[in-house]
């Protein structure tokens, strides 16, 4: 059993090694399951008994050293490869970073954001539903009769199968009154559609309208909570003004002006819900009074960071984008 022969080619074989790879199939070759170690070792047997301690001694003797051996040339390399990598791939900190250009909220998005935020504050939820709406929720359920201006083909888009586009986010209030109890406190923002376009209005545009029902809502209760609400909005105080108006679903309804600039600037619709609304939804009219408002999203928007043209919002200029 030549042991000596064994150690001396295992330890050149290690320290010949040029890479981590190339070192673990050494490793394998002596000391692996079927290396030339374990060959030896399972040749013990077959010895007299006075020479198999003494071998035995000397091959776990030779398997540590060639162990030892070999973790130090495995730190060794993995150094060499750590210095071989800082030279190939210096970084030079001088250099200007690469930065990724990070996007934000459209105008309109913050703006509904901003809007939903004060309402919620006020223990308000958002609630939502269908773009695509059927006579009743859109117009019927609103005390909106058959002959109503409103339902003219010139305004709304009707679908081939009788639904419709809703033109106002009214019929998101109606199937939040059916399906819970009062009192409710919601705001409903979303798309609506009309056809209507010039510098001021688009065939679709964003509302948000809320609704309170609960015993004992006032049209007072109303005008304080809008001038709350707008002084939020603009960051400061405002002069407000409300002139008697009509809509099908509310009553009394008016139209709430700011003071702007020269003059008044009508800025959303109000009123107290309709009793014939509240009792279509089955809301007992003797106990629960309820009033809603309703306004655009994108005149808000116009208002606030003085954009004089509406389909700005629209065109994807990033140039106007970046600004907000």
């Amino acid at each position: 059993m030549d042991i000596t022969s064994i150690r001396n080619k295992a330890i050149d074989a290690v320290a010949a090694s040029p890479d981590l790879q190339d070192l673990e199939s050494v490793y394998k070759s002596f000391l692996g399951k079927n290396g030339e170690l374990n060959k030896l070792l399972k040749t013990l047997g077959s010895l007299p008994s006075e020479e198999r301690r003494e071998a035995g001694q000397s091959l776990n003797a030779l398997k540590k050293e060639i162990e030892v051996v070999y973790s130090e040339r495995q730190h060794d390399l993995i150094d060499l490869d750590a210095e071989r990598k800082l030279k190939n791939e210096k970084i030079d900190v001088t250099l200007p970073g690469i930065s990724r250009e990070q996007g934000t909220f459209h105008p309109i998005t913050q703006t509904i954001n901003s809007i939903s935020d004060f309402f919620e504050s006020l223990g308000f939820e958002v609630a939502s539903g269908p773009e695509v709406e059927t006579d009743y929720y859109n117009f019927e359920a609103l005390n909106v009769p058959a002959d109503h201006p409103a339902k003219d083909m010139h305004d709304t888009f009707y679908l081939g199968n009788g639904d419709l586009l809703r033109t106002h986010t009214s019929p998101v209030q109606i199937r939040t009154m059916e399906q819970k109890d009062p009192p409710l406190r919601i705001i409903c923002p979303g798309r609506v559609y009309r056809k209507d376009s010039d510098l001021t209005h688009t065939p679709m545009f964003h509302q948000i309208e809320g609704l309170v029902l609960e015993e004992g809502a006032s049209l007072a209760q109303l005008k304080g909570l809008l001038n709350d609400f707008l002084t939020d909005f603009f960051g400061q105080e405002m002069e407000l003004r409300f002139r008697p108006s009509y809509f099908p679903f509310t009553e009394p309804s008016a139209e709430v002006d700011i003071r702007w600039k020269k003059g008044w600037l009508e800025i959303l619709g109000c009123g107290m819900v309709h009793p014939n609304v509240l009792e279509m939804a089955g809301i007992d009219t003797k106990k629960y009074s309820g009033f809603a408002f309703g306004l655009g999203a994108e005149r808000m928007a116009m208002l606030k960071h003085d954009i004089p043209d509406l389909r700005a919002f629209f065109e994807n200029d990033h140039r106007f984008l970046k600004q907000f």
